[in-house]
């Protein structure tokens, strides 16, 4: 049968041969792409490189600093304080001497050595009794319980603070908060005690003119916001949750949607006219009143995933933009330490380095969906060039969006420790607090101070604008 083939046939079967390797060629190279993919060169998180991720590889260069706190940080440490609670008073037996009793000698120095403890936990219990008296007229008034005091037996704010502190705060699930409750304060805390706490908790968040609202507004009015958006699981769906913060405030949204109406529900990008700092998700740009300047984190992990899917040894046009995209926050960062403007001479070259490179990659003849994804990529980065590089010219808009992912991060660890929420109240519930506790943090109040005022139904609200 194929001695009796002609030369055209045999052409053809080469052909098509050929246009099957080269679609199986493209195909193993979109396969190793999503294999190399890890959190160093992709938006993964890290949890999803699993035990086999690789070895940390920063992209920083050397800032000739030493490892550790720097020079004029303040640092924490525990010292002696001058009025101690108590003192015990530790004599000496006997002379090391000579041996005598020495109660009798003349005292000629003391060694002050402190021990913080906490005293021994007791629940404090106090009763309300409510007097009833009857008039000489015969109507009997009866004495009114203090705000929230509205069972024979309940818990106080203080222990609805731990419960929240440790469930939300800290991440403890249901029933790990409940025993860890019960466990240090001897009294007894059910899974439902701790649901019940978290809602009224977040239910008086939500009230209209309330916390969430105060903090909407304060955002819509700053002149530099960053968002930021990632999934969640509620109710057994995928939900998203957005986030809006600064370095005073912080708050989460959760729903159904990704695009502009979550967008919209949660009430910040609308109209908002300041500096928005988010990633490349295009519902962003449809918001037009804002200046938008994309993260520079993200552009570096994107820039290294090419890289690495180079062929060794040759030109690598994602390379020099990465390269060029470094040298520019070094140099910015340089600047910013020591109080003063960045060369314009180096910004000048490498901005032009960055923009060759990108001009590059959007030419570049690579086939199927990777070679397409590549183009984009250099095409988003010679049009969007102003908006990745704000920062070089505005020393207070940052490289990157870590302080919106920071905001979210402890959200998709709740995630992990209670595989989903349950239910999209429980969710908006969650984010309230959350809102509250980054926010309380971010103004460097203690969180557990603020929760007590929480549950006790006086929730810290951030203080008015001072006009000038």
């Amino acid at each position: 049968m194929a001695g009796s083939a002609t030369y055209e046939q045999l052409a053809a079967v080469v052909v098509a041969q050929q246009g099957t390797i080269a679609q199986l060629q493209q195909r193993v190279a979109e396969l190793e792409a999503q294999v190399k993919a890890s959190s160093q060169n992709s938006s993964k998180p890290p949890s999803a490189d699993g035990l086999g991720k690789p070895a940390p590889k920063s992209l920083r260069g050397r800032s000739g600093r030493r490892p550790g706190g720097q020079g004029g940080h303040p640092g924490r440490t525990l010292r002696q304080v001058s009025d101690p609670d108590e003192v015990v008073r530790h004599e000496p037996g006997r002379c090391a001497g000579c041996g005598r009793d020495a109660v009798g000698g003349c005292e000629v120095g003391v060694e002050r050595r402190q021990v913080f403890d906490l005293p021994p936990v007791r629940v404090r219990v106090t009763e309300h009794q409510l007097i009833t008296r009857q008039c000489r007229c015969g109507t009997r008034s009866t004495g009114a319980a203090p705000d929230r005091v509205n069972a024979p037996v309940q818990y106080g704010p203080r222990i609805l603070a731990a419960i929240v502190y440790l469930y939300v705060g800290q991440l403890l699930s249901k029933k790990r908060t409940a025993e860890t409750v019960s466990d240090l304060l001897g009294v007894p805390v059910s899974d439902g005690t701790v649901a019940a706490a978290t809602e009224r908790a977040g239910t008086d968040l939500v009230v209209a003119g309330g916390f969430t609202d105060l903090v909407r507004t304060r955002l819509r009015g700053s002149g530099l916001v960053h968002f930021d958006e990632t999934g969640l699981r509620v109710a057994g769906r995928l939900h998203w949750l957005h986030s809006a913060g600064t370095s005073l405030f912080t708050l989460l949204h959760v729903h159904h949607r990704r695009g502009t109406a979550a967008m919209d529900a949660a009430g910040v990008l609308p109209g908002f006219t300041g500096i928005a700092v988010h990633d490349a998700w295009a519902p962003y740009d449809t918001y037009t009143t804002a200046t938008h300047v994309l993260c520079g984190a993200h552009l570096l992990r994107e820039l290294t995933a090419v890289v690495e899917l180079a062929p060794p040894g040759g030109f690598s046009w994602a390379a020099q933009a990465r390269d060029a995209l470094l040298e520019l926050k070094t140099l910015t960062d340089t600047a910013a330490h020591h109080q003063g403007a960045p060369d314009p001479t180096g910004l000048a070259h490498h901005t032009r380095l960055l923009r060759c490179a990108a001009v590059l990659g959007a030419t570049t003849e690579a086939g199927g969906k990777l070679g397409a994804k590549h183009r984009a990529l250099a095409r988003r980065l010679r049009d969007r060039q102003p908006d990745y590089l704000r920062f070089t010219t505005n020393p207070d808009i940052p490289f990157d969006n870590n302080l919106a992912e920071r905001d979210i991060r402890m959200v998709k660890i709740r995630q992990k420790v209670s595989g989903c929420l349950r239910t999209l109240t429980g969710a908006e519930q969650f984010s309230a607090i959350r809102s509250y506790t980054g926010t309380t943090r971010k103004h460097q109040l203690n969180l557990y101070a603020t929760l007590t005022r929480l549950t006790s139904g006086d929730p810290w609200l951030p203080p008015p604008l001072t006009t000038t």
